[in-house]
């Protein structure tokens, strides 16, 4: 075993030991496959109570990746695009997989990871104003995600912003909520399940980041948003036949409140650790409320860090700087931040 501490990424760790133990508890039953046994509605259900959102259809997907390709595939018409921040996660860190479908991503640059109601209103009506705009990818649906790329946050004010321009574009918008659990438990955020289930037309509740072994859940708050949608999930190879054990963890992660509470512990490890840092003289790229930390780094920081502590490369700056990625998680435990901390 390798004694250097891992802040690299959110899902180093296996799974929550409440999953494990339902995982097991139940490991032996047969059920029925693909999502239609009783765990998996069970989910559905308690989902559907956490969004106040009584009619909405909820689908379990095997990872994240997957997931932004089947839903936004299934949103879109052949000869439209989604717009994304520049920096947003299908725009920079899933190897094309949007592209690869047959739809392009319609960057928009960012701010500290986000994009505005008024950079969509404009793409979306510089399209329509153009001459040749049958000749042009058409603006179909807009991605966020919540957290964003750069661990910022979406306030409620925001949400409503781009969702009202969204509705009056008659385009969908959709929330990638890969690291959701982290962004509802920061103590800067203002947006709650209810209030995502209300503006967004589809969202996904992420588990492989927070908690989960794998898997995320994806949520179309009005029934029928996309008919037939879970033959596309099999299209997409993002169907699980053993579909139980998906729903088993969701079951688990939304009872007792435990979805939220896990988030909690990845963001109080950050803010002692980015605290430390700032304390310590280090520069910080970004201010980020939640659980991931952007910090700039000489190359003999980088260096005589990365002997003791793994993290995550971000991207090299033109002054000759590093910007590195620490990332807790809801396992992270208080001695080993206070190890980082002694590191810096």
């Amino acid at each position: 075993m390798n004694d250097i501490l891992s802040f690299a990424s959110d899902y180093m760790e296996g799974a929550h030991p409440a999953i494990l133990n339902r995982l097991l508890e139940t490991n032996m039953e047969k059920t029925p496959g693909y999502g239609f046994d009783a765990y998996s509605e069970a989910a559905r259900e308690k989902i559907r109570n956490a969004c106040q959102a009584p009619e909405a259809d909820v689908f379990f997907l095997v990872g994240g990746t997957q997931t932004n390709a089947t839903v936004i595939d299934a949103l879109l018409q052949s000869f439209q695009g989604v717009i994304a921040a520049r920096t947003g996660h299908i725009s920079s860190h899933e190897a094309g997989a949007i592209e690869s479908g047959g739809h392009k991503v319609l960057e928009l640059e960012h701010e500290d990871g986000k994009i505005t109601a008024g950079q969509i209103a404009r793409c979306v009506d510089a399209w329509h104003q153009d001459a040749n705009r049958d000749h042009m990818v058409m603006p179909g649906m807009v991605y966020i995600s919540q957290p964003t790329e750069y661990g910022t946050i979406y306030s409620l004010e925001e949400l409503e912003a781009i969702s009202s321009v969204c509705r009056r574009s008659d385009i969908p918008l959709y929330m990638d909520g890969a690291r959701l659990a982290y962004a509802l438990a920061c103590p800067a955020n203002d947006v709650s399940l209810p209030g995502i289930a209300r503006l967004c037309d589809a969202f996904y509740i992420g588990g492989t980041k927070c908690g989960a072994l794998f898997g995320e859940a994806v949520v179309f708050p009005r029934h029928d948003t996309v008919p037939h949608f879970f033959t596309i999930v099999k299209q997409h190879g993002a169907l699980l036949a053993k579909g139980r054990i998906a729903g088993i963890q969701f079951d688990t992660l939304f009872t007792d409140g435990l979805y939220y509470e896990i988030g909690r512990n990845a963001i109080n490890a950050a803010d002692r650790i980015r605290a430390a840092l700032e304390k310590k003289g280090y520069r910080l790229a970004f201010q980020t409320p939640t659980n991931q930390i952007f910090v700039m780094l000489d190359e003999k920081q980088r260096r005589d860090l990365s002997d003791k502590v793994e993290m995550g490369f971000w991207e090299n700056t033109d002054d000759g700087h590093t910007i590195m990625r620490i990332a807790t998680s809801w396992a992270t435990k208080s001695e080993d931040a206070e190890r980082l901390i002694s590191c810096l």
